[in-house]
């Protein structure tokens, strides 16, 4: 779910925004997914603690909340350094 929540985040700001012109939508997408897979999985957990032992990877909204937020984070630093050092 992260995953599909960062690629759409991705082409949504390819093709709203103009995120990553040169490099195209597909990398676009690739840096969406990374951002919402390490938002998921690394930095949910950091922020979110339960009352119960819920189970590493579970599904909740707050992981894909933290999911949504670095991936969008992830493409406007892209952003920024393609347009900066055209990397």
């Amino acid at each position: 779910m992260w995953m599909l929540v960062g690629a759409i985040l991705g082409c949504a700001g390819y093709s709203y925004l103009g995120f990553n012109e040169g490099r195209g939508i597909v990398v676009s997408a690739i840096i969406g997914t990374v951002g919402g897979v390490l938002g998921g999985t690394m930095i949910q957990p950091l922020f979110s603690a339960t009352a119960t032992a819920a189970v590493p990877g579970d599904f909740n909204t707050s992981g894909l909340i933290f999911a949504a937020v670095a991936a969008t984070a992830f493409l406007a630093v892209g952003d920024v350094v393609y347009k900066r050092w055209r990397v």
